[in-house]
């Protein structure tokens, strides 16, 4: 057996989601089904194994999955045979033969996320599937002194939906930061830490932009952290504007080199 690391892309707009799911368009479910095709019927059933989960309408410039593949490929085969199989929402960027030991999940140090936002009183209709929409007047400083209270080891238990399955709510955000772009109407918010929880990214987002609107005070990130619930958080912005922009592998980073704990995940 060989193992392969897939980086990859797709438009999350007709995926429900990463995960397969029984009857539905999945993104795991279509790698999966193309790998096994290329494989040409083999007697075990190959599975792919992702870096993590996004939901339905999430997008991914760089998700990472890795399989182990019944005999060697050059690693140009794997690459153009999977583009040539993939529907048009999705694209191989990279294929590479790893260790047998190296997991996509598993050993994954960090991830980095972006959210689109997009400015004006109503909604663009050629970006409602790749954006958030913001409607009220925004202060991009205040949204980044909100983004710095973020920074750092907490417990994020006020910024994860229900259903999450984490057994711990505590991760460290590394970096934080919004911009405006003008010619864009938009503005772009990055996030980068060692691990996420479900919707967290969205509900982080949801806060900040409150604050760079004056709906809640810009001091309003620590004592959501000391209350630990979810309700005051409020909002979860559309999953349209997420972005998976990076995922980071020990080694990779030299700032932050360890992988998420086990307890984390």
């Amino acid at each position: 057996m060989t193992r392969y690391k897939l980086t990859f892309a797709y438009d999350g707009t007709l995926f429900n989601g990463f995960q397969r799911q029984p009857g539905k368009r999945t993104v795991e479910g279509v790698l999966t089904d193309k790998v096994n095709l290329m494989a040409k019927n083999p007697e075990e059933k190959i599975i792919v194994y992702g870096s993590g989960r996004t939901d339905s309408g999430v997008h991914a410039l760089a998700q990472v999955a890795h399989f182990d593949f019944p005999f060697e490929l050059p690693t140009n085969a794997v690459y153009k045979g999977l583009n040539s199989m993939l529907p048009l929402d999705m694209e191989i960027l990279k294929a590479e033969k790893v260790a047998d030991d190296f997991h996509a999940r598993y050993d994954v140090s960090g991830k980095k996320y972006l959210y689109r936002l997009s400015l004006g009183e109503f909604a663009d209709p050629f970006k409602r599937n790749y954006t958030g929409h913001w409607k009220y007047p925004i202060d991009i400083d205040k949204v980044n002194r909100a983004l710095a209270d973020l920074i750092g080891e907490h417990d994020f238990s006020s910024f994860v939906a229900s259903g999450s399955t984490a057994r711990s709510n505590v991760r460290t955000i590394y970096n934080a930061q919004a911009k405006y772009i003008p010619e864009e109407r938009e503005v772009q918010i990055e996030f980068y830490g060692n691990g996420f929880l479900y919707n967290m990214v969205r509900i982080m987002v949801g806060v900040v932009v409150e604050i760079g609107s004056s709906f809640r005070p810009e001091n309003d990130i620590p004592r959501l952290f000391e209350v630990g619930d979810r309700d005051q958080a409020r909002r979860t912005m559309p999953a349209s504007g997420l972005y998976l922009k990076h995922v980071y592998y020990i080694g990779e980073d030299s700032e932050h080199p360890t992988k998420l704990p086990k307890y984390q995940r």
